[in-house]
């Protein structure tokens, strides 16, 4: 059924119809919208048998999802920003412990300072805990991961994150289309644990391992997401047959097989930059993108196959490492090893500051002169920067850096006008 729908609740109605037995859920913008529905909808019956457990805390929210996940249910949170942060150990006890949760996160920026709007800062700091990562590119893709998320969580026994735009996605409203309960229910089985408390069977799930076997389980932890990169494709194919449309997948390709200059991205920026690329190659210009849907495990082969002809690559990061530079054009070197094929990274969006079609189209026109910086940022106010840097070397009491940029730009802004 075709609806025009809040990105938040499609994603709550995709959840729905997954039939979660228990959804544990702590608001934090800009997630609130997806756990409000699904409480509304558990509250009428609409989903149902379901508990609906509001809890103190981001970290009770996923030790919750554990508790039930271990006793058998298919459980369900969501969580964005400093929430992800706060239930970080249990992020890594639900995958050590090898539970099939499934998490939405809304990306959004980390502070301090604080900052509400998105960026990928949140998901991508938590990228090495051990759970799979899906990006959504857009609503009706959001709503598709979710469904694919619980099969290829159960499957491995392994926790899913899937990771949506914050408040692009979230809270934009767009034509999606909403599959029948039937349709979801012949493609995600009913839930059956490989692991399970049970008074009948007792087992211990989660018991200390010493230094004679721990080094075996985290091995065990990284075989199961190489696992995953068999399974994604095989899971995304199946959806595609079911539903009548692609969703997922480890990557997605769009005019890169043959380009010179090949974009890499992950998430809602895509669109935008589809539509830079369209625009460039109307123009004769060998130009062309690579989405990045599975971050976690990083898909290192397909990534190397699909790039191997590329003169030059672009990666489009909405996060960084501080002090060394771009999180997934590292990955991107991975996978390039040997290949001598130059990555720029181009660190953009941070924080919620728009990346523009103009801003897009004057870096790309950079790349594909050759003139493009090993690491840049799109549209770095350099002199503000510059400005605020001389003042902390000439004030000992210089005050709180953001504060003084804040400033800054203001008094910059002003004598523009």
């Amino acid at each position: 059924m075709l609806k025009q729908i809040e990105g938040s609740r499609a994603v709550a109605e995709a959840v729905a119809l997954c039939r979660p037995e228990v959804i544990c859920a702590y608001p934090i913008s800009p997630q609130t919208h997806i756990v409000e529905a699904l409480s509304e909808m558990v509250r009428t019956g609409d989903i149902w048998p379901c508990e609906y457990i509001n809890v103190e805390s981001e970290f009770a929210a996923l030790s919750v999802a554990i508790g039930a996940s271990a006793a058998g249910a298919r459980a369900y949170t969501a969580t964005a920003s400093q929430g992800l942060l706060f239930m970080a150990e249990a992020v890594f006890n639900a995958s050590g412990l090898g539970l099939p949760i499934v998490m939405t996160i809304a990306n959004r920026a980390i502070g301090a300072p604080i900052n509400i709007w998105n960026d990928h800062s949140d998901s991508m700091a938590l990228r090495d805990s051990g759970w799979l990562q899906l990006f959504a590119e857009n609503n009706q893709e959001a709503l598709d991961l979710h469904i694919q998320a619980f099969k290829l969580a159960e499957a491995l026994s392994l926790p899913v994150m899937v990771c949506m735009d914050g408040f692009i996605l979230t809270h934009a409203y767009e034509r999606v289309d909403i599959p029948s309960q039937a349709l979801v229910d012949s493609y995600l089985p009913p839930y059956e644990p490989r692991q399970l408390l049970d008074p009948d069977d007792p087992v211990s799930i989660g018991a200390m391992v010493g230094p004679e076997a721990f080094t075996e389980v985290r091995y065990l932890a990284h075989a199961r997401q190489l696992q995953a990169l068999a399974l994604i494709p095989e899971l995304a194919l199946e959806f595609s047959q079911c539903f009548g449309r692609e969703a997922g997948g480890l990557i997605s390709e769009y005019h890169s097989e043959g380009a010179d200059t090949v974009i890499v991205a992950l998430g809602s920026v895509l669109g935008t930059i589809k539509d830079v690329v369209d625009a460039l190659r109307a123009e004769g210009a060998s130009i062309g993108v690579l989405a990045i849907k599975t971050f976690r495990p990083f898909p290192l082969d397909a990534v190397r196959e699909a790039l191997a002809q590329a003169k030059r690559v672009v990666v489009i990061e909405r996060s960084f490492a501080i002090g060394q530079g771009g999180i997934v054009a590292d990955s991107l070197r991975k996978a390039l090893a040997g290949l001598h094929i130059p990555t720029h990274t181009v660190v953009a969006g941070l924080g919620g500051r728009p990346i523009t079609t103009v801003s897009l189209e004057r870096l790309f026109r950079t790349a594909l002169a050759g003139a493009l910086a090993s690491l840049s940022f799109l549209d770095l106010d350099q002199g503000a920067v510059d400005r605020v840097l001389a003042h902390e070397r000439e004030v000992r009491r210089s005050g709180p850096l953001a504060n003084r940029m804040v400033q800054e730009i203001a008094r910059a802004s002003v004598r523009i006008e």
